[in-house]
Parts: structure tokens; sequence; C-alpha cells
């Protein structure tokens, strides 16, 4: 680790602290103390407002109220990291109260104008592919700030132009072709359950239920959402049906690979019967073996029926 390297990996590393030793960098870096001295200066110098208190048990404290300490970054990491903020131009809200382009702005505003010359003709031939909505997801800071703080809500949600409330503790929040979802645990299913952001009309915090840890829903789905009476099924598809399996599925999924063989195994639950068929429809003549023999059933009967559908259109 060379000393750029060790100076911001260091302010990494104090930046929650409100005080450390001398001894906590010379044994953490493996360094001298003299080195240590000069790092601590290093620090100073960019901004960290580091002091020190003399004494027997003197030790350097580090002022409460202070801003984000700076983070050196090279310029790959520059790149990645703007060209990562643009794709949140792909969706309509975001968890975090911002504008992109402002926030852009600032990033830009910390180069040099050769730099912002060479984003700019990276962002003229690179893009990233992304899909346009117009879903406004009015509660994502709401969904975000209720699942770290563990707490049980009533969702508020528009299912069949139907509108239905929902006793919930949100845990996992995902974006998927430009839309956003979140799976929360269902108190009066005793389920999980998903939502898309943007069809949830309000929600409020509730007493009426105790709250669990979020330690308690990272499991694995077939521990957390495979209910007793679920369906397992084994379905083979070709070398690009592998390529849609890793543009789109779903937690209770896995490819595997078996000599040369690509194999989707699984579960779903009673009432997703129709979910699981539409889903595999879309493998078309990708799909070489379907296992059990029910879903083969209920494929074969969806197609019929949208093949009736399209015919009668």
């Amino acid at each position: 680790m060379n000393k750029s390297e060790r100076i911001n990996d260091m302010m990494l590393f104090l930046n929650d602290k409100n005080l450390f030793n001398l001894k906590d960098l010379i044994e953490k870096y493996n360094i001298s103390k003299s080195t240590a001295l000069r790092d601590i200066k290093a620090l100073e110098r960019i901004g960290m407002p580091i002091y020190s208190q003399n004494g027997r048990n003197g030790y350097y404290g580090i002022l409460r109220n202070r801003l984000l300490s700076p983070i050196v970054f090279n310029m790959d990491e520059v790149l990645a990291l703007y060209f990562s903020m643009l794709t949140l131009r792909a969706y309509e809200s975001t968890p975090f109260h911002l504008s992109v382009e402002n926030l852009k702005k600032k990033f830009e505003n910390c180069l040099s104008a050769e730099k912002i010359d060479m984003l700019r003709s990276i962002e003229r031939v690179f893009s990233l592919a992304t899909i346009q909505h117009s879903n406004d997801c009015k509660f994502l800071s709401v969904i975000l700030q209720s699942a770290i703080e563990e707490k049980v809500c009533i969702v508020t949600y528009r299912k069949n132009n139907i509108e239905i409330d929902y006793f919930i503790q949100f845990f996992n929040i995902s974006a998927a072709y430009g839309q956003w979802y979140v799976t929360g645990y269902n108190f009066e299913t005793n389920s999980p359950k998903v939502f898309r952001c943007d069809k949830i009309l309000d929600v409020k915090e509730c007493n009426q239920y105790q709250s669990k840890s979020l330690d308690d829903f990272m499991k694995p789905a077939d521990t957390l959402y495979k209910l007793q009476d679920a369906t397992d099924f084994e379905v083979e598809i070709s070398e690009t049906g592998a390529d849609l399996f890793y543009k789109e599925h779903y937690p209770s999924m896995k490819l595997y690979t078996e000599k040369g063989r690509f194999i989707i195994r699984g579960f779903y639950n009673k009432g997703e019967e129709q979910f699981i068929a539409n889903y595999f429809i879309a493998f078309s003549e990708n799909i070489l073996s379907i296992h059990p023999t029910s879903l083969k059933k209920r494929i074969i009967e969806r197609m019929h029926f949208l093949e009736k559908y399209i015919a009668d259109i």
C-alpha cells in the first residue's frame, strides 16, 4: 500500500471515530511512529479536523461537527462513479432526495476542465441500456427509512384498481427494468409479499404488530418464501435461454450448469401458477424439458389461451 492509498484508507478508518491513539495507526498499517505522525499531518492538510490532547493519557480527537472526510479517487474510480450515477436517470424516482442533474454538476465541479471534456467525450460514445418509465414512486424514501428502522407500516396498495391495506415490515428494495419493487413481511399471512412501488398509495407507521429484526429476513429464498404447499420445478433450457435467465429471474429460482446442460430449479407457491407459466413462455423454443408435468400442462394451457385471445382480436 503506497502513501496515497494509505492516507485514503486511513480517512475511512477514522471517519466514524471520535478519538484514536498513535498506536492504533502504527499497528493497523504496520508503520513507524514518525510515519504515523507525518500521516496525521497529511490528514490535517486535506481537511480532517484532528486535534491532540497532550499528557500521560494523551490521544488524538476528531471534531464531531465535521462534514464527511474528503476521499481521493483515481480516474478509473471517478469514471465508474460518474457513470453509475448516470444510471439513476432511468428512474422516475429514487429513495434519495436528489436531482441527478444537480448531482452531476457537483461532481463535475470537483474536476478540471480537461477531465470534464474527457467525460463528455466518453458520454457520447458510452451508453448504458435502461428502460424509461413515467411511474412515480412517492414513498421510496419513506419505505427505505421504515426498513432500516425496522418499523411496521400500514401500506395502502392499488391492485386491479382496488385499494387494499396491508400490515407490512419492509426488508428489501430492488430495481428491475426501470421499476422499483419492495418486499415486506405480511403480518396477516405470516409470509413475504412483493409490491410494485409506484402502486403504493400510502405508508403509515403502526403499532398493531411487534416488528422483527432485519436479521430474521436475511435467509435463503427457500426458507423465507417457500410455503408448505409449494411445488418444486426443474426446467432445462438452452445456452441462449441461460442469457434470458440472467436478464430476469426471481429469488425462488436458480440456474445450475451440469455437464454442459443449463437447468433452472426452483419452486412456486399455490396461486402463482399463472405467473410462473407466463415467465417460462417467454423462453419459447429455448425450453428443452419441463418437470413436473403439471407445470408443462399449465404452460400449454396458457399458450392456448393467449393464442385464442390473439385470434379473437
